[in-house]
């Protein structure tokens, strides 16, 4: 990845590399100061194979710092300075870290792990009259170069290392889109999540301008479209929730790209044909890929959908990566029956670290390679159709038994999302061993009814697969990801139960306003003065469909940030009255 970025400043030194709002740094300035980072770590005997943490607030220091460790020729350990304290010492620690660079101040909120021995580095980057110098470590195609992390299921999350040779076949792609030196990527991804490394290293690859963006909950909480327009964003990955979203509320909001990838979780094909229609003019791609394989293995480029096409394909395997559809006894397959997906290739990760590396039998040798490589288990239920697309359907390992029958309940996803006016869906398995049960949640239009759902599950379903509870919603919440949340998704079926206990109706008109209004966006009956917008299941996207409602039929604007601070329902309808006595 050195020379890589090395190359690029020796084409494009003059050029804008990154910007936060506050400052702009060229290439030759970017590599300047993150040298001089790297000359500091070197002194400090940071070298091959070793961990650096950075945590920090995303901004141009943010890039200086992971250049200028994978210059030391460490890893970069990149932990969302917004992560709670726990999960961020956790990260620090599994990854092997013994630095962490951070802001300056950044000292005293970890100086705990400053006591265990772990370096804490304050560092500004300041500008460079000269290029620091001093020797080079050797970095190898094998050598370390970034720690990720990805969820676990013992609810702790797994660390694993991707190598120099894994971030530069993913980056350097030929099958991907390419970007040009003239575009400008949006940086919207959180630090630690995979979509991190297309952003940055594809625009840093062709010598383009990386935009830091605030996050997309705070970008739909103000005007996103705005804020891509204002800074003539080319080039954006976006959540597939997020994108699922806009692509039905509001299809206008990409049209100004040029590259729209997706990824994250399945594309609608509704969403997709929305926005085909719109006035949109770029290219949209699906971009599939456990994080295990360097955040992308295939890609498919989405021109149109066809009527029976009951979800958008996740396209052909990226030149030099291998997919595998194999049984249960790890033979392939024949074209159009399904099994686990396998990846083998150049993006394979080394593997788990710690704990997880015994835990989890994932990274095994590739017994189909003709070179010495390891393939990755993805759980990922997928088909090879004839014309060599692969088509995605949920994950093999959720398969469940419900009176005696052996569900995939991913099946039970697909099928309900047939319904012409439903736009996702999730499923939960939910009860004991003996007395399984399926809840679903949809995500709908306007007036879908939970009878309606259920009416056109019976038609497609056999009876064991028919959810045993319906929860129609606006929308499906979402993680920091971008992916379907399903902790709050269980919680919401508890909470259901002790919301309808505690119910208070609404009084005054406004209350009487918002609870109609919440209602409608959240599918509930009973809304009362007591219910708060976010325990309810509201989120940023929901937030954002609030505020042009109460534009529009109360003629005062609520910004997020009022409701998010008044977010029970007779708190704001108290500042909605406050406004309204104010523009009198």
């Amino acid at each position: 990845m050195t020379g890589l970025f090395d190359r690029t400043v020796v084409e494009h030194p003059d050029r804008a590399a990154v910007s936060d709002g506050q400052r702009e740094l060229s290439y030759l300035e970017l590599s300047s100061r993150a040298r001089a980072l790297a000359a500091h770590l070197a002194s400090q005997g940071v070298g091959i194979e070793d961990r650096v943490a950075i945590n920090r607030p995303r901004s141009v220091d943010t890039f200086v710092s992971m250049i200028g460790i994978l210059q030391s020729g460490a890893a970069y350990v990149s932990v969302d300075e917004r992560y709670p304290n726990a999960r961020r010492d956790l990260m620090i620690r599994d990854s092997g870290a013994q630095y962490v660079v951070t802001d300056p101040g950044g000292r005293e909120r970890l100086a705990h792990l400053e006591a265990e021995g772990i370096e804490i580095v304050e560092w500004l980057s300041e500008p460079v009259d000269a290029v620091t110098r001093f020797p080079v470590p050797g970095v190898r195609p094998n050598t370390a170069a970034c720690v990720l992390f990805t969820s676990g299921s013992t609810g702790s999350p797994k660390s694993f290392v991707l190598e120099h040779g894994n971030m530069i076949a993913f980056a350097c792609n030929p099958a991907m889109p390419a970007l040009s030196h003239t575009d400008r990527t949006s940086q919207i991804a959180s630090t630690s999540f995979d979509a991190f490394h297309y952003e940055v290293w594809f625009t840093f690859a062709a010598g383009a301008h990386l935009v830091v963006m605030p996050s997309m909950p705070e970008l739909l909480a103000s005007d996103l479209q705005h804020e891509l327009q204002k800074r003539e964003i080319s080039v954006m990955i976006a959540p597939t929730m997020a994108f699922n979203h806009l692509a039905h509320e509001a299809p206008e909001t990409f049209a100004g790209l040029r590259i729209l990838q997706v990824g994250g979780g399945a594309m609608l094909p509704s969403a997709c044909t929305s926005l085909l229609q719109s006035d949109f003019t770029g290219s949209l791609w699906n971009l599939y890929g456990p994080s295990e394989t360097t955040t992308g293995c295939s890609v498919h480029h989405v021109e149109r959908i066809h009527e029976d096409e009951e979800s958008v394909p996740i396209g052909r395997p990226l030149e030099g990566f291998m997919l595998y559809v194999l049984d249960g006894d790890r033979s392939p397959v024949p074209d159009g029956e399904m099994g686990e997906l396998y990846i083998g290739g150049p993006g394979v990760a080394r593997g788990y670290i710690g704990e997880a590396a015994i835990r989890e039998n994932r990274f095994l040798k590739d017994p189909f390679s003709r070179v010495d490589g390891r393939m990755y288990a993805s759980g990922d239920l997928v088909r090879r159709r004839p014309d060599g697309i692969y088509e995605y359907f949920g994950r093999i390992d959720e398969q469940v038994k419900i009176r005696g029958y052996r569900v995939e309940p991913g099946d039970v996803e697909i099928t309900l999302a047939h319904h012409p006016q439903v736009h996702e869906v999730a499923v939960l398995v939910t009860g004991e061993d003996s007395d399984l049960r399926i809840d679903a949640f949809v995500a709908a239009a306007e007036g879908v009814t939970p009878k309606d759902v259920r009416d056109f599950a019976e038609a497609e379903l056999p009876d064991y697969m028919i959810p045993s509870r319906i929860y129609v919603l606006a929308e499906l919440p979402a993680n920091e990801s971008g992916k379907r949340d399903r902790d709050v998704l269980r919680s919401m079926l508890d909470r259901e139960q002790v919301r309808a206990a505690q119910h208070r109706p609404a009084q005054t008109e406004t209350e009487k306003y918002l609870a109609a209004l919440w209602e409608k966006l959240l599918r509930l009956e009973a809304v009362g003065r007591g219910d708060d917008f976010f325990y309810l299941g509201g989120n940023s996207l929901l937030a954002f469909r609030v505020k042009r409602h109460i534009r529009r039929d109360v003629g005062v604007d609520v910004g997020f940030r009022t409701l998010t601070l008044h977010s029970t329902l007779s708190d704001l309808a108290h500042v909605i009255d406050g406004l309204k006595t104010d523009a009198v």
